[in-house]
């Protein structure tokens, strides 16, 4: 893909008014980028906040940290995909490992949730990733494909245009991280997984999530494999943040 892909999932951080200030230290630090693609992902009730600070920006996208499949009704505390698009977003992440492991999300409901955001135009980013346990027992790639599996009943077209990021659970806020050669061995099998449905392996980006910082990341956007990545702690300081969306590949 020509675009490196860097987005930031502030997951239970920043509200309103620090996302306004995040976003005015953020942005003249770092300007746009015509290799580079930026998303953010911030707390439901600073979207609308950080979509009209970025309306200037064509290369930023704002999406939602977790939508409800249902259009409306009695879901207290759920957000919907309509309420989420009036707000600003553009896409939302799916399956978090977060959503799965913390709040218990099943597959079958990641796949209700990409489903909706699909039907409204919106974006889906699919998460998907490993567990400490399930790595060391070599099932890693069963993992990944199983989790993929919400991908089935999309045509190829659609399932071309949603990202999706490959985050080891194991490394996730822990200060370990991936290898490069780690990261690409499963980002080559997610690709081998959709080709085998039909799709074109170079069509879909696929992101790296997992203690990604300022010192690692030039190494791991430079492997062919990775193109971008999806950042948790690192993303809520600006000035981190403006660093990592600003570094070139090794």
């Amino acid at each position: 893909m020509s675009k490196l892909v860097f987005a930031a999932n502030w997951k239970m951080h920043l509200g309103p008014g620090q996302a306004r200030e995040f976003m005015a230290e953020f942005l003249a630090r770092s300007g746009p980028r015509r290799d580079r693609e930026l998303w953010f992902f911030p707390s439901a009730i600073a979207v609308e906040t950080v979509a009209s600070s970025t309306a200037h920006r064509s290369d930023i996208l704002i999406g939602a940290q977790n939508v409800y499949w249902e259009p409306k009704g009695a879901f207290t505390g759920e957000l919907s995909v309509a309420m989420a698009k009036e707000a600003g977003a553009t896409g939302a992440l799916v399956g978090h490992s977060e959503r799965r492991h913390v709040f218990g999300e099943s597959i079958e409901e990641t796949a209700l949730k990409l489903r909706a955001l699909v039907e409204a135009e919106m974006t889906p980013v699919l998460c998907v990733g490993e567990k400490i346990e399930e790595r060391e027992a070599g099932a890693t790639i069963p993992v990944v494909e199983r989790q993929l599996e919400a991908l089935e009943g999309l045509d190829v077209a659609t399932i071309e245009r949603i990202p999706i990021a490959y985050e080891p659970v194991w490394a996730i806020g822990t200060g370990k991280t991936a290898t490069p050669r780690d990261a690409a061995e499963v980002h080559n099998a997610i690709r081998s997984w959709l080709v085998a449905k039909g799709v074109a392996p170079d069509s879909v980006r696929i992101l790296y999530g997992g203690s990604v910082k300022t010192d690692n990341v030039s190494s791991l956007v430079s492997d062919p494999e990775i193109d971008g990545v999806l950042v948790g702690g690192a993303s809520l300081d600006p000035v981190s943040w403006a660093e990592i969306v600003n570094a070139d590949a090794d």
